[in-house]
């Protein structure tokens, strides 16, 4: 059982021998579904110039699935800030928040979503990298903005996402809510919790620490199914780990065929070991630990898999058993 929200995150990964279009297809039904199985929130991440990834906007996705759901909450996971400008941000995000009260959220980022440095010069028009105080400048700007310049009555919820103690820094200084990059960057989650809480300072967005952990999860009825179906996204990590970002998201049978080297099987060796991949039993055991060992409030799921139903099988399998069972009527 894990007694926690369970939550999702949308990375819209394009299959081999699909296009883009296919995947913004799919987003619609799958945010349709996650809704109807009762997850809490699902977030779109930002991602550019990836043949494995499609470019789509997450203030347009987010947008979209509210239009097309009813309960479960929606947003960034994130949107990066050095791309946009603060106003922007505040404007867009403010507007969705006042048409659709209490289900938007903005989830902030630092990255520039893309390995190509063209392209992200592109989108900071021709300016290099962020610094930390450039960051910092630019997420407190879209804080303020929203409150001071927007002020459109419900304000959508702002998270910061991090992968490391300078993120987790960010978040405990403003009082933002944190996400924490387990997914991308697993052996710097516990230490950069134990940053945020112990500087953790109250603000008017949250209390007290507030903990979102995000983990990437593979379900399926059976061992095997699951190792097949993480084959594709072990393929693309395989490539990053060469410098290779140009390669595109294979199928599970193309994966089965990929000549991994004996150095690339020990790394995703040791990345899987930190997250949920298997059997539902063993999946939920796995985010059972990961949320006592974190003392996350709240999980989200990633779940970069090849063919949109055996992604929503994998989300199904995770509710129903994640889930106490209702006890039989007593007679």
């Amino acid at each position: 059982m894990i007694d926690l929200p369970l939550s999702a995150l949308e990375v819209a990964m394009v299959q081999a021998g699909t296009s883009a279009v296919d995947t913004l297809r799919d987003t619609t039904d799958f945010a349709r579904r996650l809704d109807a199985l009762g997850y809490r929130r699902l977030w779109y991440a930002e991602h550019h110039h990836s043949p494995a990834i499609g470019a789509f906007p997450p203030v347009v996705l987010t947008a979209h699935a509210a239009a097309s759901t009813s309960a479960i909450r929606l947003g960034s996971g994130g949107v990066l800030a050095p791309n946009h400008a603060p106003v922007m941000l505040a404007e867009q995000f403010g507007t969705l928040a006042a048409l659709h009260p209490d289900r938007i959220d903005l989830g902030i980022g630092r990255g520039p979503g893309t390995f190509d440095e063209s392209t992200a010069r592109a989108l900071r028009r021709g300016a290099g990298p962020a610094t930390d105080g450039e960051y910092r400048d630019d997420v407190a700007a879209t804080l303020r903005f929203l409150v001071e310049e927007v002020a459109l009555g419900p304000l959508p919820e702002p998270w910061l996402l991090c992968s490391s103690t300078a993120g987790a820094a960010l978040a405990a200084e403003l009082g933002l809510p944190v996400a924490v990059a387990h997914h991308i960057r697993p052996e710097n989650t516990l230490a950069a919790l134990d940053h945020y809480r112990a500087r953790f300072s109250p603000s008017r967005w949250c209390a007290r620490p507030r903990v979102l952990v995000c983990v990437e999860t593979v379900c399926a009825e059976t061992e095997e199914e699951a190792v097949r179906l993480s084959g594709p996204m072990d393929v693309v990590k395989a490539g990053l780990l060469k410098g290779h970002s140009e390669i595109p998201f294979p199928s599970p049978a193309e994966a089965s065929a990929h000549p991994f080297t004996a150095e690339e099987r020990r790394a995703l060796a040791a990345f899987r070991a930190h997250q949920a991949y298997g059997t539902p039993e063993t999946v939920v055991g796995r985010l059972a630990g990961l949320a006592d060992a974190t003392g996350a409030d709240e999980l989200m799921l990633v779940t970069p898999v090849h063919a949109l139903t055996a992604r929503l099988r994998s989300y199904e399998l995770v509710k129903r058993h994640a889930v106490t069972p209702p006890e039989p009527p007593r007679r």
